[in-house]
């Protein structure tokens, strides 16, 4: 089923004028439904998840295009998943009716430093906090682009300024292997949205991301290099694991293929 970073990167590749080519990626054929070769495909390991968070992607121009953009893994996993293309000049209106639609309580996450301190916090409400109070959901907010980007974003969107900032402390290095930031500290997004959910008391989503992902890593290089899927290795091992778990019955299971 398409969701909104599929429905965003088919609205992206409707303006370009020429297809795009992502540097380093094979130059084959693609399942829209998971961007990875026919012969490779994961969709039917697209788990089903129902969530209480929800998730806010702000992608660079190009991010949504790029087959190694982890921004779509956690559409595939959390159905509450919104995305919208960044442009400094203008806002997408669905995104300002999003930000304050009363349901959610958005966060923006970004690191601390980069904000005012009255606006940083290090966790996120939760309905046992509020005494039987009706809390409102979390919205997680991604700015999905480059490191360089993503400060540049955060710097230019007035309509964020309001918002508190989530300022995560992962004390882990990252185990995403399809791009180089540089930096051991930069956690891809899926990692980062992992983290959020743990916050959120979403520990199968959680356990789900970190699968998915380790999954989506294994395919994705083996397409690359031409080799077969190990199945039965530990990547797939770990996935079935988590969606098998007491805490997710049947629902939890893969969904049928997509693509």
């Amino acid at each position: 089923m398409p969701h909104a970073v599929s429905d965003l990167r088919a609205a992206r590749l409707a303006r370009s004028a020429k297809p795009f080519l992502a540097r380093g990626g094979f130059k084959r054929e693609r399942c829209a439904g998971c961007r990875l070769a026919p012969s490779h495909c994961m969709c039917a390991l697209r788990p089903s998840l129902t969530t209480r968070a929800g998730v806010c992607l702000l992608m660079a121009d190009i991010e949504p295009l790029k087959p190694s953009n982890t921004g779509w893994l956690v559409a595939d996993v959390v159905p509450d998943t919104f995305a919208f293309g960044w442009t400094r000049t203008e806002v997408d209106p669905a995104l300002l009716n999003l930000l304050g639609d009363p349901q959610w309580q958005p966060y923006v996450v970004f690191p601390g430093q980069y904000a005012a301190p009255e606006r940083v916090v290090r966790a996120v409400e939760l309905p046992d906090s509020l005494r039987g109070a009706a809390a409102r959901r979390p919205l997680f907010i991604f700015l999905d682009a480059t490191w360089t980007e993503a400060r540049k974003m955060f710097r230019r969107s007035p309509y964020l300024d309001q918002l508190p900032v989530l300022s995560l402390e992962p004390g882990q290095v990252s185990q995403y292997k399809l791009r180089h930031s540089g930096r051991d500290d930069h956690l891809c997004t899926s990692e980062v949205a992992a983290l959020c959910m743990n916050l959120a008391g979403e520990h199968l989503v959680e356990r789900t991301l970190q699968a998915y992902l380790a999954v989506f890593t294994h395919h994705y290089l083996r397409a690359k290099n031409q080799q077969p899927i190990e199945w039965e290795g530990a990547a797939h091992q770990r996935l079935r694991e988590v969606i098998g778990t007491p805490e997710g019955p049947g629902r939890h299971r893969p969904a049928a293929a997509t693509g």
